[in-house]
């Protein structure tokens, strides 16, 4: 894994790197979490691929717990993916609803990631 910090308008965001699945539970994303914030980021981009797919079953109760951590430790994510295949309709609302938040967003780019927590 490889955490690149950089630096936009006065924010640091952590983009996160890896061949592997990083946050299998919430333990990974605590331990994530701490080392992002220990280089100064705020703001966290990690690429759906990076996550595991039990995160996008919401039955699981894993992405509430994973994004628990986020919300109690202040730190914004952005997760970076192609949504369009998810068929659940639970998923697609809580997508929805995530995006209209200030803390987690689900975006097609890093770019739109940067963009979007920059004006969160």
């Amino acid at each position: 894994m490889d955490i690149q910090i950089t630096e936009e308008n006065g924010t640091n965001f952590a983009l996160i790197n890896s061949d592997d699945i990083v946050i299998r539970d919430a333990q990974d994303a605590l331990d994530l979490l701490a080392n992002c914030s220990y280089q100064g980021a705020s703001k966290m981009i990690i690429h759906k691929e990076h996550i595991t797919p039990q995160f996008f079953d919401l039955k699981t109760g894993l992405a509430g717990d994973v994004l628990q951590k986020f919300s109690n430790y202040g730190t914004q994510l952005a997760i970076v993916g192609d949504f369009s295949g998810y068929t659940s309709k639970s998923l697609k609302d809580f997508i929805y609803e995530s995006n209209k938040g200030r803390r987690i967003v689900f975006v097609g780019t890093v770019e739109e990631a940067k963009e979007k927590l920059n004006n969160k």
